[in-house]
Formats: C-alpha cells, structure tokens, sequence
C-alpha cells in the first residue's frame, strides 16, 4: 500500500502522538509498504520517513504545538504526485480538513485517528461551554471518514454517544528496551538528592493545565506525609512550567527528555503519579510501567486497561480525587515493592508495538478494498 499520514504533530515533537504515529508509520514501511508524512514539522536528522511540511503557525495558548494549514489545491497536488491507496488523518483542524476534502476528490479512502481529547481543554483555556460545539465539529469531521481508530475503548464508547460511526479501538505499544528498570542510574538520583533509601515520585508529560497538575502537586503532599524525605521530579514542558516552578521551587525539573534520557528519567525514578483525567489512551503509563514503576491513576483508559490495584500499581475511581490521594499514601508505603514493580514491567512487556503495527495495517487495508466513502 502507498500511505499517507496526515498531522499537525511528528517528531522531533516530544509527545505521545507524534511518538505514536512515528512508530505506526515506521512500522508499515518495515512490512512493504511505502509511506509519507504531511506535517508541519522539519526533520532534525537524515532518513526516517518522506515528510511534506506544511505552513503553520503555533496553537493559541500552546507556542509548543502547532496547527498546520493547507489549501485544498495543495493537498489535491500532493495526493496526485504519491498517489496514495489510503490516508490516515490523526488531526481535526485545518490540515486535516483539507486532506479529508481532497481525498474525497481523488476518491481515496480515508481512515480517522482521534488522538486527543481536545474538547474537554476548552475550559481550561477560557472558552467555556464550547464543548458541544465541539462535538458537532469532531462528529461532522469524523463521519466524512471510512472508519474512526481510537486507542481505549472508553474513548471509542464516548465517540459512539457523540454519533460518530464505525469507530474501532486500536491500542497502543511501548518500546521495552528502551524503557526498562535496567536503566536506572545512581548519579542521576544523586543530582536529584535521592539516595537508595529515598523515594522519589515522578511525573512525565505536558506541562499544561489540562493534566490536572494541581492534584499532582496534592498528591506529592500526600507522598509526603507518609515519606516526608521524598523527592519529586516533573519530566516535561508546556505554557504551565514557569509557573509551577515559581509557585513549587522545591521540586525538580527535567524539562523535555527523549529516548534513552528519557528511559533513564522513567526508571530511576520509583512511582509515577499521574493525575490526568483527559486522555484518550496515556502512552506514558506504559512506558512508566516498562521502566519498573508502580503507577497511581485514575481508572480509565490505559490504566483501566493495564493497571491491577495493589498488584502491579494503584487506581482510583475516576475523578475521585480523595480516592487518589489515598492511593498515593498506599504507594508511598510501597514505593519499593520489588515484587509490584516487576509486575509492572511484565504487564507492559507484554504489550509490544508489533500487534498494534499489525492491526493498522489491517485497518488501512480493509478500508482501502472496503465500501463506497462516506459522502
């Protein structure tokens, strides 16, 4: 199949979509099939995947992300000159609109990812009460497509009561070597003044207030009650950092990291609080769990689907915050439980990007031999 991946977000970006479709592109191109990229971001390194940049301009509210445009001549040359069997569309805006439009021209079928649960941050970034709006605009999106693909079925459920159609759940990987406990590094530990005898509570991700961080800022106090010589790192960044920094100029700070920093972040670490209540799936909880970390969240998505309470990490019932402090204080008391965290590892290990690869392909596959397109 020839294939083109359409999105406003591709690595070099630090985040979990960008690493996400990187991988499932990389993957299909592994198994024969000839793939492109239309995004907005340039490459920082030679080979990879053939890219098609785009204009953009930075996300209002979000100078880390972009929002690429394209007109609908534009993507009527860019699909005459590939000539794709099938498009993969995993952004909702401008970009992905006119790719849509344009596939629809070329009679090219076209399968829709939704990645991120955009309509539910409309609050935290002053437009309250636009989210049925928003639904309106996602479902008229996504019914222009063969086949939405969306990574928890807790997400797919909410879709299907928004009236999208033909939604499926198509899960998400980790990179086990990269992420695993063997990663651990001491002089790490020791620039964050952590010893073998100190706990350390870890958060990886955006920096933004749709992660909820004010729980995660509870949460460590919590941590802390029980643990009071523990340390606390945030791996990420986002339009939230400067401020938490000057609001908590106790914790640590990493900033962006990525690959093997990033792996060694995870892994010399010991738990992972992660607050969120707005993921579709949260990629990050796998590679978390990989690295040999106990994870307390709420229970939904990713951690409704790989998280045993008291077994291999801690869930909470959804948005109960009081629940989740209480389950931090439990895994304060078990920040070193040899015998959760290797079952952590082994839940993620067990979930390797391969299967995922697999039923893309099959997705793309079955949409390009399938029924007319929608109209």
């Amino acid at each position: 199949m020839r294939v083109i991946i359409v999105t406003d977000t591709f690595p070099p970006d630090i985040n979990g979509v960008a690493r996400t479709l990187s991988t499932l592109g990389e993957g299909l191109e592994r198994r024969g099939h000839e793939v492109k990229v239309v995004t907005t971001v340039e490459a920082t390194a030679p080979g990879g995947l053939r890219r098609e940049v785009m204009h953009s301009m930075p996300l209002p509210g979000y100078p880390g992300l972009r929002m690429g445009f394209a007109s609908l001549r534009q993507m009527l040359e860019i699909l005459d000159h590939f000539r794709p069997d099938v498009l993969y569309v995993a952004t909702e805006a401008v970009l992905g609109i006119a790719a849509i439009r344009a596939a629809a021209r070329r009679r090219v079928p076209v399968v829709s990812g939704f990645h991120t649960n955009f309509q539910t941050y409309l609050e935290d970034y002053h437009l309250p009460g636009m989210e049925t709006v928003a639904q309106g605009v996602l479902r008229a999106i996504h019914n222009q497509t063969a086949r939405t693909l969306t990574p928890s079925a807790d997400t797919a459920t909410m879709l299907e009561r928004w009236g999208i159609q033909n939604v499926g759940v198509m899960g998400r990987g980790v990179d086990t070597e990269l992420f695993q406990p063997s990663r651990r590094d001491p002089e790490l530990r020791k620039t964050w003044g952590a010893d073998d005898s100190t706990p350390v509570a870890i958060y990886v991700g955006r920096i933004a207030a749709e992660k909820n961080l004010a729980l995660a800022v509870r949460a460590f106090a919590a941590f802390q009650q029980v643990q009071s010589h523990a340390r606390m790192v945030f791996v990420g960044d986002g339009p939230r950092l400067a401020a938490l920094k000057e609001e908590h100029p106790g914790f640590l700070y990493a900033g962006s990291r990525s690959g093997e920093d990033l792996a060694a972040h995870y892994a010399s670490a010991d738990v992972f609080l992660f607050p969120s209540i707005s993921e579709t799936f949260g990629n990050v909880v796998l590679e978390g769990m990989a690295a040999g970390l106990g994870v307390v969240a709420f229970d939904y998505a990713a951690p409704r689907l790989l998280i045993r309470g008291g077994e291999n990490g801690w869930l909470a019932p959804f948005g109960d915050e009081n629940a989740y402090l209480e389950q931090v204080r439990a895994a304060a008391s078990s920040w070193n439980d040899s015998a959760l965290r290797a079952a952590a590892r082994q839940t993620a290990f067990d979930l390797g990007w391969e299967r995922v690869i697999e039923q893309f392909e099959n997705e793309l596959a079955a949409v390009r031999h399938g029924p007319a397109l929608p109209q």
